[in-house]
């Protein structure tokens, strides 16, 4: 695997950003490598990423070129750990108003409306890292056959729950919101209540599942 590249983000903040294509090797390094920053001294905020981790840093305390080494030292033994995560299923509905792109994506890759909804049932699949906003996870595991780019003018409002293909990836918009992704069913899953220890639902690594409870065409 390629080795990350290591840069300065401004004079408190580094980047170690991994070429791509995204893979679940590459993941299980940048979580197991965050772990490892999480307790360096002086590290204020580690945030990973798809492919990259940030570092925030107090640049009075901490010596950047020091902090770069021991991470890129890290890297090979972080290659060695193998996270496993939470399984957790989502029950969907397909279709209907819940999923008004399902039978356009199905037209877009020829398949019936079963077909697809039986391929993104089918497939098992590895939360990547969480961004874009509290509780969205960017899971990686999508089937190359259900594959769509995102829309070209992205919806005002998104309901929350919503089941969505934007790329080679699928997710759920765990509030309202605006979004460009193909939206395929909707669930009822609560992914993000501030209440609850911790707030999100799905946390990196681990293991999701769409249960179909309803295909509408």
């Amino acid at each position: 695997m390629t080795r990350p590249r290591i840069y300065p983000l401004g004079e408190s903040a580094l980047v170690c950003d991994v070429a791509p294509p995204a893979t679940i090797e590459c993941q299980r390094r940048i979580w197991t490598l965050a772990d490892y920053a999480r307790l360096l001294p002086h590290v204020v905020e580690v945030v990973p990423g798809m492919n990259n981790l940030t570092i925030v840093f107090d640049p009075l305390e901490a010596d950047y070129a020091s902090l770069a080494a021991q991470l890129d030292a890290q890297w090979d033994v972080a290659g060695h750990a193998d996270t496993e995560g939470t399984q957790i299923d989502i029950p969907v509905r397909y279709g209907g108003d819940d999923g008004p792109d399902l039978a356009a994506l199905a037209e877009h890759v020829g398949l019936s409306v079963d077909e697809v909804v039986k391929r993104h049932t089918q497939a098992e699949y590895i939360v990547f890292f969480l961004g874009f906003q509290p509780g969205f996870a960017y899971l990686g595991g999508l089937d190359p056959a259900l594959h769509m780019p995102r829309r070209r003018e992205p919806r005002l409002e998104v309901p929350a729950g919503s089941v969505g293909i934007g790329g080679a990836q699928t997710g759920i918009y765990p509030a309202t919101s605006p979004g460009g992704w193909q939206l395929l069913g909707r669930t009822d899953v609560k992914l993000f209540d501030p209440a609850r220890n911790p707030p999100t639902l799905m946390q990196p690594g681990d293991r999701v599942r769409f249960i179909p409870v309803e295909v509408r065409a």
